[in-house]
């Protein structure tokens, strides 16, 4: 009868208050929090926002601000506005996409003329060197295939790789053409022409990077110049002006909202370009 209760007792534990303490452990030692207690609310909140915001593009934004000024301001003209706004907003975020993957590519590229001199002064061949350390790389893209067909099967290698440095930001496979070609027609050492072209594209991005910096305060006076009517039209409502009334409903309100609104858009694109030229010498 001992070994029965006890073994009956120890199955209705495990079954009921064993398996609650087994959550909490398992809680605790997970979040830190015990059971029923679940996460606060403020990161429920940022959570919903973060993944709210990651499906929506950024342009998707100005026609929302343009519905909310619209029930603010009792006018169609904000939903307008804010529509007019999504494609200048999606081609500044596809610039921005397009000129993050030109740096990666250029970053893949100097990682490839780094590890192909590193093969090559293992003693491989250089296909074989071009075939180990394109590997793991991403600096050939769609030319990829091309170029490993020519390194494996002994092609024209340096017209494989002039073919992907077409490609914006894989401009250094140009040199690294150059340097094949060199090495395989009049015998030069592949891995010091290599090293040279390595050192040249990371001087010339660090270049960049520098200029990049240089010109981030020019950014950011130009954003913050550009943000001074949404803090105007703030500070008029709080005083009790009713700005938006007067922008939208009045004719001398409609006008200075059209001039101001060319002028903004001029002097944007005066910074932007001023920022190009500059980035571009």
């Amino acid at each position: 009868m001992g070994p029965a209760a006890l073994c009956a007792g120890t199955a209705v534990w495990l079954l009921g208050g064993g398996e609650s303490e087994a959550r909490r452990a398992r809680s605790l030692l997970a979040g830190g929090e015990a059971v029923g207690s679940g996460p606060p609310r403020w990161r429920r909140a940022r959570g919903e926002l973060a993944r709210l915001s990651s499906r929506l593009s950024a342009e998707w934004w100005s026609p929302a601000a343009g519905l909310l000024l619209a029930v603010l301001g009792a006018s169609v003209l904000p939903v307008a506005a804010g529509a007019a706004g999504v494609p200048v907003l999606r081609r500044v975020r596809l610039a921005r996409t397009a000129r993050r993957a030109r740096e990666r590519r250029a970053d893949a590229v100097i990682a490839l003329c780094g590890a192909l001199a590193g093969e090559v002064r293992a003693g491989r061949q250089p296909g074989e060197a071009l075939l180990c350390a394109a590997r793991d790389s991403g600096g050939f893209g769609d030319a990829r295939a091309a170029v490993l067909a020519a390194a494996r099967f002994g092609g024209d290698v340096p017209g494989a790789l002039t073919t992907a440095a077409r490609r914006p930001g894989a401009e250094g496979l140009r040199g690294l053409a150059a340097c094949w070609r060199v090495a395989v027609d009049q015998g030069a050492g592949l891995a010091d022409g290599l090293d040279r072209l390595e050192a040249a594209l990371r001087a010339d991005r660090d270049q960049r990077a520098d200029m990049r910096a240089q010109m981030a305060g020019a950014r950011a006076t130009a954003v913050m110049l550009a943000g001074l009517p949404a803090l105007g039209l703030l500070l008029g409502t709080a005083m009790g002006a009713d700005p938006l009334r007067v922008l939208l409903h009045t004719g001398a309100g409609l006008g200075c909202l059209v001039v101001g609104g060319l002028l903004e858009g001029a002097g944007l694109w005066w910074a932007s370009a001023i920022v190009r030229r500059a980035e571009a010498a």
